[in-house]
């Protein structure tokens, strides 16, 4: 029987794991999402008018990001564009990681140590994602013309 929770709560851990660098391209939408849906609660419009105003926010940031990734030219600019997506994936990694850490690890370094590593393959897997659901650039882009 111990056994069997052992392996179940293995299997849970990797399946929050693959939620999280699933979703850590959204963690950006997601808070501007939520802070948007709060202040449309708390000015008077109600669960339901949270709730939209919530959504559409979020789609709209998430929607700016790709049109922006895929139209701006300057790689400079790409990067500047995915690091604003990449960074609150790379936070929300960090906090992950160091829930479950706290409760394997007794050493506070070793548990920043995971933490860290884990900010750093979220973020990544976050970087990756984003500029894998911007698409190819624009055509003809890179060609030189006389």
């Amino acid at each position: 029987m111990i056994i069997l929770g052992i392996l179940l709560c293995m299997i849970a851990i990797g399946f929050l794991c693959w939620l999280l660098f699933t979703l850590a391209v959204f963690a950006l939408p997601f808070f501007v999402g939520v802070t948007t849906g709060m202040w449309a609660f708390n000015s008077g419009a109600g669960w339901f008018g949270a709730i939209i105003g919530g959504a559409l926010a979020a789609g709209f940031t998430f929607g700016i990001g790709q049109l922006l990734l895929r139209t701006v030219r300057p790689l400079w600019a790409k990067l500047a564009i995915a690091l604003v997506f990449v960074a609150p994936a790379a936070v929300a990694g960090y906090h992950a990681t160091h829930g479950i850490a706290k409760h394997l690890m007794p050493s506070d370094a070793w548990r920043i140590a995971f933490s860290i590593f884990g900010a750093v393959a979220v973020g990544v897997a976050a970087f990756i994602r984003i500029v894998g659901t911007a698409g190819p650039g624009q055509p003809g882009q890179g060609i030189a013309r006389a």
